[in-house]
């Protein structure tokens, strides 16, 4: 074989395996960010979303990776973490509060969103439940009959109140909320006592406020900030003797005293469908944003025990769940 031939067998032959090198490449496996406002990536929400991936078989580290970020309670950091995630490519990231969406959908327009928040519509996220459209989907926790309801089971389990303290954080409410929640109050003659909260370290000024105040129980407005700090927030509300009503089973469980509303763990499960489908094409803004259809009614007896309180049998025959 001629010197001329040799070379571009020999040239061949390294075309040939080059390709069979680069067709053995494993496949990139699809990324999923997750960004947190202060709950650590061990949360029981965020527990139950790998829950939800690993029963529709994916397995962390195998065949999808998870970059999770945590902005620790600091508002200001969200923009520059989300810029940090849609840098990564992302094929979908997932929010648990409309704060954190804010900061993803400026940093892309394109990137798909699942998010499992309070009210999605009213928080401006989306105009429309049904198709959603941009580039956000998921799952709403909230309806407008709720804090109505939450007031009742209150003033049902505190016979003679009347003075009721507000708890809300700003940055993830609404006004409108705050506002709905005064209309409700005013027509069950409850005066509420607003304060508002932006950081941990606002709390214990908000407590003395509400032991000035003279107030007879508590009412926590969602907030990822208060989720983030349930289990302080109940310890402080058990210390000022204060019966709380909280938004989901998660603050009882690690020692409120009673909540309603729909379980954030059993939605974030949910929420690696909206995942599935769109890592299988689908787009965001095509899939309906869903509402939480079953709300429970939680009591925690032990930390009604500890503020000496003595739940009525009418309110305790309507818990979904006790917890002793």
């Amino acid at each position: 074989m001629s010197p001329l031939l040799r070379a571009l067998a020999l040239a061949l032959s390294f075309i040939v395996a080059s390709a069979s090198a680069w067709a053995q490449q494993p496949k990139a496996i699809p990324i999923v960010g997750l960004m947190s406002f202060v709950a650590a990536s061990d949360d029981p929400a965020y527990d139950a979303f790998r829950q939800g991936l690993r029963e529709l078989g994916y397995l962390e580290g195998r065949n999808v990776r998870i970059e999770f970020r945590n902005a620790q309670g600091h508002a200001d950091r969200l923009p520059g973490l989300a810029e940090e995630l849609v840098r990564l490519k992302p094929d979908v990231i997932v929010l648990g509060n409309p704060i954190a969406a804010r900061a993803v959908m400026r940093a892309s327009s394109t990137t798909p969103i699942v998010i499992v928040a309070s009210d999605p519509l009213g928080s401006g996220l989306v105009t429309n439940l049904a198709h959603p459209g941009g580039n956000l989907t998921g799952l709403s926790t909230i309806t407008t009959e709720l804090g109505a309801k939450r007031l009742q089971l209150l003033k049902e389990t505190i016979p003679g109140l009347n003075r009721l303290a507000v708890l809300w954080h700003q940055l993830s409410t609404i006004d409108k909320r705050v506002d709905e929640l005064k209309a409700a109050a005013a027509s069950l003659s409850i005066e509420l006592k607003v304060v508002k909260a932006q950081a941990p370290e606002e709390f214990s000024a908000a407590f003395a406020e509400f032991r000035q105040a003279r107030v007879q129980a508590l009412y926590l407005i969602e907030s990822p900030l208060f989720y983030g700090h349930r289990r302080t927030l109940a310890a402080m509300a058990l210390h000022a003797r204060l019966p709380t009503m909280y938004s989901t089973k998660v603050f009882p469980a690690d020692g409120g005293l009673m909540s309603y509303g729909a379980d954030f763990q059993v939605l974030a499960r949910q929420a690696a469908g909206y995942v599935d489908k769109i890592l299988k094409g689908a787009k965001p803004g095509d899939l309906p944003i869903e509402q939480a259809t079953k709300l429970e009614f939680v009591i925690n007896l032990k930390t009604a025990k500890g503020l000496n309180l003595m739940i009525p049998p009418s309110v305790l025959t309507r818990a979904d769940e006790i917890i002793r």
